[in-house]
């Protein structure tokens, strides 16, 4: 657990980034659970958990079973609300009951291009590594996956933006490696609200 956050020097930050959900018990943000002999089991961060039909998958299993898929050389999963997709009866109800829908966005080798036979063999693979559940509703190619300067996958601010929050609001541009990266998912939220 953190002590202190930089310059953070009446503690605000620390208290709203973890002790604001549970006041006096520290929320780090990972799913966990701790078995019968007292061991831990993390699953992930809660914030990058796909949550279909009550089963919980961290993002990093469908990355595992997608990077199976020799094509595929980078990938970032999300779901979203449905918005009456042309498949929208393929899509599992989330934590609060609505309709979510599963987007997973590939990156693949140089020069090749998204064909529905890779499509059924990526959906077959998170099939049988992952579950049913997990399948995407839709697959789709990008030219590279927006990370931090650390390295981290953009799933939250992505999903953001494809929920239609502002994309200066929903990650800040200094702390990305690959800012333009963005520029495809703010097309596509644009062209999902029409």
């Amino acid at each position: 657990m953190p002590l202190f956050l930089w310059g953070d020097s009446d503690g605000e930050r620390m208290r709203e980034s973890y002790f604001d959900m549970y006041p006096g018990i520290w929320r780090h943000g990972d799913w966990i659970r701790i078995t019968p002999r007292g061991g831990a089991v993390i699953y992930g961060r809660s914030d990058s958990t796909i949550n279909r039909q009550g089963v919980r998958m961290g993002t990093s299993e469908i990355y595992r079973a997608t990077a199976a898929v020799d094509e595929v050389t980078d990938a970032l999963v999300v779901d979203i609300p449905s918005a009456g997709g042309p498949d929208s009866h393929a899509s599992n109800s989330g934590p609060g009951g609505e309709e979510l829908w599963m987007i997973l966005f590939v990156v693949l080798r140089d020069g090749l291009h998204l064909e529905p036979e890779l499509e059924v063999r990526i959906k077959q693979r998170i099939r049988e590594d992952c579950s049913p559940r997990h399948v995407p509703n839709q697959i789709l190619q990008i030219d590279e996956v927006p990370r931090t300067l650390s390295g981290k996958v953009l799933e939250v601010p992505v999903k953001r933006i494809l929920m239609g929050a502002v994309p200066s609001e929903a990650a800040s541009v200094e702390s990305l490696a690959n800012p333009h990266s963005l520029d495809y998912f703010v097309k596509l939220a644009g062209d999902m609200s029409r």
